[in-house]
């Protein structure tokens, strides 16, 4: 068995082991608690506290979030969207219906789950809902990644069927990355913003469009679409209704 203290000192710098010896003697008359192990967290002394404050899902989930509770619908769906981020927001305020290809254990009282593939819903869930949420999921459809039938076409049958479930005059979240349009196999595709627009929401109407550069530090609120359709790896939020 390795000895990790040996381990750690030969691998780490000063400040760990110098931080270790120091806690070791101040700890000398109280045993509260016996060192068993040793669990270096190198990188933690360095990193800013709002490191995870950015990037796509931090930024997306608590914008998006909020859509939903300035529009209050009567019931709120959401297909795939992050649990620990995005569902859990809801969750605090709102009960929501999650639909997902993978299964779910979960036992909190605001989150219904039904496993479901979103390419081919059941005819009992047309017209299901005044507000469906769908964020950073949709270009997954149809690669396999997550377990799901590999379909080149999938995220356009899961577009068409997001429109199918949501009820007249009911609005859409969602949210993508977005810009110069390729696939990269198996993780996700990236649409330019027009396409999402016009091919695959076309029963729709667009009401806002806001974005996430490249940088990932803010969110464009109200941007120009082809500003967005150049860059490299951002993030659309759209807002949809259905007239």
């Amino acid at each position: 068995m390795i000895n990790k203290l040996k381990f750690y000192k030969k691998k780490f710098t000063p400040w760990y082991r110098n931080d270790y010896k120091k806690f070791l003697s101040l700890n000398f008359h109280n045993n509260d608690f016996e060192i068993k192990d040793n669990f270096p967290c190198i990188k933690d002394k360095f990193l800013p506290n709002g490191e995870i404050t950015s990037g796509h899902y931090f930024l997306q989930d608590i914008y998006m979030a909020r859509e939903i509770y300035k529009a209050h619908p009567v019931k709120h769906v959401d297909i795939g969207s992050r649990i620990d981020g995005f569902i859990a927001h809801l969750a605090v305020f709102r009960e929501v219906e999650v639909f997902d290809i993978r299964s779910l254990n979960i036992s909190d009282k605001n989150i219904i789950f039904t496993q479901a593939d979103l390419t081919k819903v059941d005819e009992k869930f047309m017209e299901y809902t005044d507000s469906i949420s769908c964020l950073h999921t949709l270009e997954h459809f149809g690669l396999g990644r997550y377990g799901d039938p590999v379909d080149p076409l999938g995220y356009s049958k899961a577009a068409m069927e997001l429109s199918r479930v949501l009820a007249e005059d009911g609005i859409l979240v969602f949210s993508t990355p977005i810009g110069k349009e390729r696939l990269c196999f198996d993780a996700h595709r990236v649409f330019n913003p027009n396409t999402v627009i016009n091919k695959m929401f076309p029963m729709l109407q667009l009401i806002s469009f806001s974005y996430i550069d490249d940088k990932g530090q803010g969110i464009i609120e109200n941007g120009d679409i082809n500003d967005a359709s150049r860059l490299n790896y951002g993030c659309g939020l759209f807002l949809f209704k259905k007239l």
